[in-house]
């Protein structure tokens, strides 16, 4: 089970005037009345306007807020701070709760001869970073039922195989436990990897977007069955199902594609008495 775990949030930053209150008004926003959100400052000074402004493009009120000190907001239950400094000392928070440090520039730059429209974008720009930090918290927030991976695997394709082998010895260290004329496999228990270089033509060598397949290593038939399961519960795209295939390393193999559309192979190797069971026609077998 993995996620973040939280249900009372505290922001913080020194003057409680522009980033920790934004971050508490997207905050409320985003995950709503689940999570009691605050935020505060080691040295209040009121909420700028400008941050009221930008805030208010999204539709978001926070003319209402004040500036909270540290030492005056509530405490009791907190158990995820997260601090918003950049080059200033943040709040000191005491207490064993979970902490993240987001690093947000001060927006504010009043000792700058700016137009109200380049104040005005320097505020925006904290507070997207503030929002496209709270989304990625907001999916953590609940425990999800996961799996249990035992290695990683990655493959990409590459114009020329030598020097893509050559470079990835020298990278990680350790030369591919085999080779063919198409690919070569490196598997290492340090870094509990199995990556595959393949030589494709068409791939030239300032071509983006080389990545073949992600992969997870389950460990078993029946835990590749309970991957299919869990990422139908998840609304996980399926792009093939579970299935034991014969061809190449023989596996039980389930292929997903994650938001982005990359294929993701979740898949187990064959145990001795499964590979006695492998059909003449070498042909899949759906799980």
């Amino acid at each position: 089970m993995q996620g973040v775990t939280f249900d009372n949030v505290l922001f913080l930053c020194v003057a409680n005037s522009a980033r920790s209150p934004m971050a508490e008004g997207l905050a409320k926003q985003l995950l709503g009345e689940r999570v009691r959100i605050q935020s505060a400052g080691s040295e209040p000074s009121g909420i700028n306007p400008l941050a009221t402004a930008v805030m208010r493009e999204l539709g978001i009120d926070i003319s209402n807020y004040t500036s909270k000190s540290v030492d005056d907001v509530s405490v009791d239950g907190v158990n995820l701070v997260v601090t918003l400094c950049a080059d200033e000392v943040c709040p000191v928070f005491l207490g064993n709760v979970r902490r993240l440090h987001w690093p947000i520039q001060d927006p504010d730059r009043s000792h700058e001869a700016l137009t109200e429209e380049q104040r005005l974008d320097h505020f925006r720009v904290a507070r997207d970073q503030i929002r496209k930090r709270l989304e990625v918290l907001g999916a953590l927030h609940h425990p999800i039922d996961g799996l249990a991976p035992r290695e990683f695997h990655a493959s990409i394709r590459v114009p020329d195989l030598a020097a893509a082998v050559r470079f990835y010895t020298w990278l990680l260290g350790e030369c591919p436990k085999e080779w063919t004329h198409r690919y070569a496999t490196f598997v290492s228990e340090r870094l509990k990897t199995n990556f595959v270089v393949l030589e494709d033509p068409q791939v030239t060598p300032a071509a983006h977007g080389a990545l073949y397949h992600l992969g997870v290593d389950v460990g078993t038939r029946d835990a590749v069955i309970a991957a299919q399961a869990k990422a139908r519960a998840a609304q996980c795209p399926i792009f093939k199902p579970a299935r034991t295939t014969w061809q190449g390393t023989p596996l039980h193999e389930l292929w997903l594609r994650d938001p982005g559309g990359n294929l993701v192979e979740v898949y187990a190797r064959l145990t001795e008495s499964e590979l006695a069971t492998m059909p003449a026609d070498k042909e899949p077998v759906l799980l």
